[in-house]
């Protein structure tokens, strides 16, 4: 089997709903039941790059490998149960989350759970993506030695504080494999505002700093309607999520024209649809309200960008 990461970088606010209420928000995210952290379905980002990678004919090769990757279109009853999908899309779950920050303006903020889970989905090793241990009851963030958080020994996000380790190995490594994905050469961008944190604080930031937004409903007298205020809940701009697609066998075809057989490997359908980095792709709900506006970035074999 072949598999092939890749991260999701929101470019603004994202809102993967659920369609239920839950408590006192409308419209909340999905989240995994058991841990609560936020993810974008497998299904969603499916859909979204069958429509990215649609040629424009329908006809020839690109049609051959969009059917080979995505399935028979749907829309097409006679040929719907053809056969599956070669690849599949798995969900993307949170990686690092933006929290507001005293210095810095924000920082991206992570833990050594959520870096495991990136870890084991990338196929990467200990040593090109260490994950810090935190005693139990440690209560600090671990930043870069330049980090633009700092203030003083410490660092502030939202109304919290927590003493600052500067220099720590995880921070660097996951900064620069990170940074480099999704800036290039400007990775410092990243590192510089990276912070990790136990699992009890960063589970305190997935439930408490994500966007809420109250929206109303207009009547024909441009008057907000009776009853029509409802509260969703997005992920922020600058999110970044994790996900992992794979394939499990190639695809052969008669190529009718050429009369000739031809194969598309596993490694190749995965190339074809996260090959190169796709930009101003719209995932989940809200569109016509600029929600969801996002790229994707590939990973290659054990974490490398």
């Amino acid at each position: 089997m072949s598999q092939r990461a890749f991260l999701i970088h929101a470019l603004s606010p994202l809102h993967p709903g659920t369609g239920q209420a839950l408590g006192n928000i409308d419209l909340p995210i999905a989240r995994y039941r058991a841990t609560q952290i936020p993810y974008l379905p497998g299904s969603s980002i499916k859909g979204v790059m069958r429509d990215a990678l649609r040629p424009a004919e329908d006809t020839g090769d690109a049609m051959h490998l969009q059917r080979a990757i995505f399935g028979p279109d749907i829309g097409k009853k006679e040929d719907a149960a053809e056969h599956a999908g070669a690849v599949v899309f798995g969900d993307a779950r949170l990686l690092a989350l933006p929290v507001r920050s005293l210095r810095g303006t924000f920082a991206w903020v992570t833990s050594p759970m959520l870096l495991r889970l990136a870890r084991t989905d990338m196929g990467a090793s200990e040593a090109v993506c260490p994950v810090p241990a935190f005693p139990v009851r440690e209560r600090v963030a671990r930043v870069a030695t330049d980090s633009a958080l700092l203030e003083g020994k410490h660092v502030f996000f939202e109304d919290m504080e927590r003493a600052a380790t500067p220099g720590d190995d995880a921070v660097s490594k996951w900064g620069e494999l990170l940074g480099t994905a999704l800036f290039g050469a400007a990775h410092a961008t990243f590192t510089e505002r990276l912070a990790i944190v136990d699992d009890e604080t960063m589970t305190f930031f997935w439930e408490t700093c994500t966007q809420v937004d109250a929206r109303v409903r207009l009547n024909e007298s441009h008057v907000v309607q009776k009853g029509a205020l409802w509260y969703e809940e997005s992920l922020p701009a600058e999110t970044v999520l994790v996900g992992l697609a794979s394939a499990s066998r190639p695809y052969r075809y008669l190529d009718a024209e050429r009369k000739v057989r031809m194969t598309q490997t596993a490694d190749d359908l995965l190339t074809h649809c996260l090959g190169d980095v796709r930009s101003n792709l719209q995932f989940g709900g809200k569109a016509t309200v600029g929600r969801g506006r996002a790229r994707v970035v590939p990973l290659a074999a054990g974490g490398a960008p």
